[in-house]
């Protein structure tokens, strides 16, 4: 067995942004507060000119555990997600967001089910503990509606497929591949991906909290078409990664 490298992190935390400016601020405190096992953390933006890199730059300058990556990949939020993942060294990669609506405290013990052994360990509104404060109602409902039925009909392993908080092992990510391009469907991509490959899937409750400061960059009706096909390919046999390769790339 090769020894571990000490250098290397345990936990890659991957956050996409977009013009987040000092708004990133309590969130970054927030995260570097509560994480403690040894970690990366990946901002990743658009563009340069995004209003976040010159913030994350600073606050770098104190924390080497920080890094603003500019995704190559192209625009939208599973760009950078991917982009970010692709940039990831540790065995255990976390996927939370810029705006402070998931908790920081969990994202050891989403990284610790991945060093487990699942590929997928999801941080879950919809289960008992868990809990959403405020956002969109139709949002809301159509997410634990969706969550809910996959759960109990799909057998995806979580209550909670749509939510992007969640911990991948890389090795899975890289072996799979993400297909897609626009929003934050990734999330339940994923969890429904090793559904089908009956990779195991674990899930822990959490609390989240509707953005305090700025806008949200979702976008309901432009992305629902997204989440519908990952929705309806849950439901199926079990796949080889070579037939689920053939039935999903682009």
């Amino acid at each position: 067995m090769t020894p571990a490298d000490p250098a290397r992190p345990k936990v890659s935390v991957v956050i996409p942004a977009y013009n987040e400016g000092e708004d990133v601020l309590p969130v970054l405190d927030r995260l570097f507060e509560s994480v403690q096992l040894p970690c990366e953390v990946l901002v990743v933006v658009d563009t340069p000119e995004d209003t976040t890199v010159p913030v994350i730059e600073k606050y770098a300058v104190t924390e080497p555990r920080l890094k603003a990556l500019v995704n190559t990949y192209g625009r939208g939020p599973a760009n950078a997600i991917r982009f970010g993942i692709d940039q990831a060294l540790s065995p255990a990669v976390v996927v939370t967001m810029a705006d402070g609506c998931d908790d920081p405290r969990q994202i050891d013990d989403l990284a610790r089910l991945v060093e487990r052994g699942v590929a997928v360990a999801a941080a879950s509104r919809y289960m008992a503990g868990g809990q959403q404060v405020g956002g969109p109602l139709l949002k809301g409902l159509m997410s634990q509606a969706a969550g809910r039925s996959l759960a109990r009909f799909a057998r995806v392993g979580t209550r909670d497929a749509t939510n992007s908080f969640k911990a991948y092992s890389t090795d899975f990510v890289r072996e799979v591949g993400i297909d897609s391009r626009d929003g934050f469907e990734i999330g339940i991509e994923l969890a429904v991906k090793a559904r089908r490959l009956r990779r195991p899937v674990a899930e822990i409750p959490t609390i989240w909290l509707d953005r305090a400061q700025g806008d949200s960059q979702f976008q309901l009706r432009r992305w629902l078409p997204k989440y519908l096909r990952w929705y309806r390919f849950a439901f199926g046999p079990p796949l080889t990664v070579e037939q689920l390769r053939a039935k999903t790339e682009h």
